[in-house]
């Protein structure tokens, strides 16, 4: 363990990191609580998401049979991966079968994807010849440094502005800055060529739903949407366990996941996609591919670490521990110096549990098992059970594999923990122990032993060891007259919701009920967005105004845009009915919107580019305040939604948040959002 501890004190001393971390912690925290209490059944959604996915993993087998019948009937090409090397030399052979240009490197634009990591897919990519560009802000970052990500949700967490200005004024020859929009805005600059010009688009997998066949992608940046929407070639790679059974499931971790890791009540792109390009359609990869990775998940399935496969990785346990807001995602590091793919503490329980326990074992005593990482866990993984578990040796078995007592741990901290196992077995023992602890601890002060103490165990670098109590607590509780006990009435919390620890009022949380355009309208102009009221009468000439107001003489239009801009007389807009980069304005239909979140849903299929949503820096919706949906379930049970070729649910503008924590609008996606709410009747 001396490297992993060597990191761990380097990383507590780095001011830099450490102020990093601390921003990090203070505005996911902040904002994960905020955005919670517009839950007020998150305890039951909580329970039914673990129940779901505990589900899922008991019946793995069977989910995962239906799910590539399901998605191979779709069109989508399925391979299964028994581990890396597998899954490294299926995606190297679907790239050299879509070469064209033997001339030049083959070009993979890759968005954020813990698989790819976890089978350190760049590294075999470079190997054989192939160029693989980051196009995650944060990733990136990362790349350029020649690091692996950090965060599973913000890899580069541990950087500062400044750190990002010198990078990119090396790596990119821009003038030094600290601007971040300026950073991002030349993030964007950089990676649109990459979009443009991609062999191959290569992505994650959030969940795959057994239902439909449809594969989910959460971004925020819009990345995920052009790799998966402009290259010709498409590779999801997924880990075998993340299936959602059906889309009201998926309904329901999409109600936790942008809500427990970036605070969202909805992430901006929710890319569904169910099929390759179909005969008709205007855009979207001619192949797609899913690539579904084992790698050490149906070991880990069958032991008593399985419940590590619940994670949903949204990253809220990283934020919430302690240990982890010190030391930083870098300083998780295997026996022989590498870094561990996942981090925090549902990697110190999932490293080791694919990777073996020898090489990741010592990352579970980086934990204080405070159990704040169960508690913002947002399907109550009992992460401080599995960690206590990988310290007393359990981990996957293979055959003829003993399991290894304490892996990791000093022979003297051993031998202590079983004598307090011993002691605290007995209450009179334990009793005795207690009182000879708080004579001792007043003639010696326990702190300046303790402090001997990280030499042999590991611990003391960063904690006391406070004196003991003068009193047990069973002698004063003794003392307590029952009657000073108060009892709490059952009546006087049914209206009151336990969010993240804290009790919040049902009226604080409910407010009073809008009309569902009105709400729609709040939540997307919260986001940054535009609403314009409009009749249908009214529509043509406010929209031509709109586009006179900022110059814009062409159009990169759907169908539903294309009718509305022909009803405009002697407009003389230019109407582009195909995926044009250099057009500055989209304007689409969108087939509803979701009042709670203020969502836009987009489908895919002929007359229907979703580039015309997503290339252009403005995007014109035109939506009838009578397709306003109440939530998200509602939107899921479309028939347009279940059956398009692919569909998008967009709230608010692209942003990101890479960078310091710093909301930075308009990364690869459209920096304006404008939506025509068109209603006859006056409500609106």
């Amino acid at each position: 363990m001396n490297t992993f501890r060597s990191r761990i004190r380097t990383s507590i001393a780095n001011p830099s990191l450490q102020a990093a971390l601390d921003g990090n912690f203070v505005r996911r925290q902040e904002g994960r609580l905020t955005a919670l209490a517009s839950l007020p059944d998150y305890p039951d959604r909580r329970r039914r998401a673990h129940a779901v996915r505990a589900d899922v993993v008991a019946h793995l087998d069977e989910y995962l049979e239906r799910f590539i019948q399901k998605i191979s009937a779709n069109g989508i090409q399925v391979q299964r991966a028994a581990d890396a090397a597998e899954a490294v030399k299926i995606i190297l052979e679907i790239c050299r079968s879509t070469r064209v240009d033997h001339d030049s490197p083959l070009l993979v634009a890759k968005s954020k994807s813990m698989v790819s990591e976890e089978i350190n897919l760049n590294h075999a990519l470079a190997e054989a010849g192939m160029r693989a560009v980051e196009t995650d802000l944060g990733e990136y970052i990362v790349q350029l440094r020649g690091e692996r990500p950090a965060h599973i949700l913000t890899p580069a967490v541990h950087l500062r502005r400044q750190d990002v200005g010198q990078l990119f004024h090396e790596k990119l020859g821009i003038p030094y800055t600290e601007d971040i929009p300026v950073l991002t805005a030349t993030a964007r600059r950089t990676l649109r060529e990459v979009f443009l010009t991609a062999d191959v688009g290569l992505s994650g997998v959030n969940f795959g739903v057994v239902e439909t066949g449809t594969l989910c992608l959460v971004t925020n940046e819009g990345n995920g949407r052009m790799v998966t929407t402009l290259p010709p070639v498409h590779i999801a790679l997924m880990g075998m366990e993340r299936l959602a059974p059906t889309l009201d499931d998926l309904a329901l971790f999409l109600s936790l996941l942008p809500r427990s890791g970036t605070a969202q009540k909805l992430s901006v792109y929710t890319s569904l996609i169910r099929s390759p390009r179909r005969p008709g359609d205007t855009d979207g990869p001619r192949q797609r591919h899913l690539v579904i990775v084992d790698n050490g998940r149906s070991r880990l399935r069958t032991s008593d670490l399985a419940e590590a496969l619940y994670c949903i990785r949204c990253g809220a346990c990283l934020n919430a521990c302690p240990v982890f807001r010190e030391i930083g995602g870098h300083a998780y590091r295997g026996t022989d110096g590498s870094i561990a793919p996942y981090p925090g503490p549902i990697g110190s329980v999932v490293s080791p549990g694919l990777f073996g326990l020898e090489q990741f074992g010592q990352l579970a005593q980086a934990s204080s098992l405070c159990g704040a990482c169960q508690e913002a866990c947002p399907v109550d993984i009992d992460l401080p059970g599995l960690l206590l578990r990988v310290r007393a040796g359990e981990e996957p078995k293979t055959q003829n594999k003993k399991r290894k007592e304490g892996t990791g741990v000093p022979g003297v901290l051993k031998l202590g923990l079983k004598g307090f196992r011993l002691t605290a077995g007995t209450s009179g023992l334990f009793a005795a122990a207690q009182r000879l602890g708080a004579l001792l601890s007043r003639i010696y002060s326990p702190r300046s032993a303790f402090m001997r103490l990280p030499a042999v165990t590991g611990w003391g670098y960063s904690k006391d060891l406070p004196r003991l109590a003068g009193r047990t607590f069973r002698s004063g509780w003794k003392d307590i007259r029952q009657d000073d006990v108060q009892s709490v009435n059952s009546e006087s919390v049914t209206n009151e919701a336990v969010i993240g620890g804290s009790v919040i009022s049902e009226a604080v949380i409910s407010g009073p009920v809008k009309p569902l355009a009105a709400q729609f309208t709040a939540e997307l102009t919260a986001l940054g967005g535009f609403v314009h009221p409009v009749s249908t009468a009214e529509l043509p000439g406010r929209l031509a105004e709109f586009l006179k107001e900022r110059q814009v003489t062409s159009v990169l239009v759907d169908e539903s845009g294309a009718q509305a801009l022909a009803s405009i007389p002697g407009a003389g807009i230019d109407l582009v009915r195909t995926p044009d980069p250099t057009v500055r304005c989209g304007v689409t239909g969108a087939l509803a919107g979701l009042a709670d979140t203020g969502t836009l849903v987009l489908t895919g299929g002929p007359g229907r580019p979703l580039s015309a949503s997503l290339l252009p820096e403005i995007h014109v919706a035109l939506l009838r305040a009578v397709d306003v949906l109440p939530s998200l379930p509602e939107a899921l049970r479309r028939s347009e939604v279940r059956e398009a070729p692919a569909a998008v649910l967009v709230t608010g503008p692209s942003r990101t948040a890479d960078i310091e924590m710093t909301l930075t609008i308009g990364v690869h996606g459209p920096k304006e959002v404008h939506v025509f709410l068109i209603d006859d009747s006056g409500a609106v």
